[in-house]
């Protein structure tokens, strides 16, 4: 009796660390690694997306975690042949939805930048995870946009959300309406690309910005983004986020040591030596 040779099914993400120099922790780099398939979104990536993502959040080395796509997309969005299934569950779908939206909701009260590498077609699912994003760098090849209306579908993973707060609601309707996607420099233009650099450059990029933040306090980092979208995200009016921010900023500066050592070294001349606490 012969045996049988099980194929062993490919990791969705790929996680790749490197080392932001002697001391100063490292870059997580996540790869969808569905490129064949223009790296789907669908429920078992939902699921192994906030289980790598949680497990960076609390990994002290971790300073920054980059997310990008292989092959030519970031991500092309939903996975439309389970969608064809999936959208005949009267449960099932609906939470899926809501799956979808805890993993990329968690992504602003993580204590660390999460950034969007975009290598290439960003679209529905995509730019739903773009906008869940701390910072975007987009590669010359990166194309972004919405497209869920092209297929007969609704945004369900936040874009109806984020996008008009992200970039105004005429030109959010225009992106939604129309299904068009945008080239770099008009993504950037709408608000939607801090960074555009050439095809190949995301790495270096991306390592740039991580060497900076690595020379922070990563509890000062942790706060200031947990202010910055609470601010933003959870409608608070201005006074209420004033009174937020001053709250944070004195516990801060009160109670932690990295405040007190930044000024030690300022005073002294010395580059600070933060510890996070």
């Amino acid at each position: 009796m012969s045996a049988v040779q099980i194929e062993e099914q490919a990791p969705l993400l790929l996680v790749e660390k490197h080392s932001l120099g002697e001391g100063a922790g490292s870059l997580a780099i996540v790869t969808f690694n569905r490129g064949d398939k223009m790296n789907p979104m669908d429920w078992a990536m939902a699921r192994e997306m906030r289980r790598v993502f949680d497990q960076l959040a609390v990994d002290e080395d971790v300073r920054v975690v980059g997310i990008t796509g292989s092959g030519r997309a970031f991500s092309a969005g939903g996975d439309m042949k389970k969608y064809q299934k999936l959208q005949r569950e009267s449960t099932d779908f609906p939470h899926f939805l809501a799956d979808i939206h805890e993993t990329f909701q968690r992504i602003a009260t993580y204590p660390k930048p999460y950034v969007a590498l975009v290598n290439g077609i960003a679209v529905a699912g995509g730019i739903e995870l773009i906008l869940s994003c701390d910072l975007v760098i987009c590669a010359q090849s990166g194309r972004i946009g919405d497209a869920h209306l092209n297929f007969g579908q609704m945004g369900g993973g936040g874009v109806l959300t984020m996008l008009p707060r992200i970039i105004g609601p005429m030109r959010a309707r225009e992106l939604i309406f129309s299904g068009r996607l945008l080239e770099p420099a008009e993504a950037m233009e709408f608000g939607l690309v801090n960074r555009i650099v050439p095809d190949g450059g995301l790495l270096d990029a991306v390592l740039e910005f991580a060497r900076d933040v690595a020379k922070k306090s990563p509890l000062a980092v942790a706060n200031a983004k947990q202010v910055l979208n609470a601010g933003l995200n959870e409608g608070t009016g201005v006074q209420a986020a004033f009174r937020l921010e001053r709250e944070a900023t004195a516990r801060y500066c009160l109670t932690s040591s990295d405040a007190h050592e930044g000024l030690e070294a300022f005073a002294t001349k010395r580059p600070p030596k933060f510890t996070g606490r």
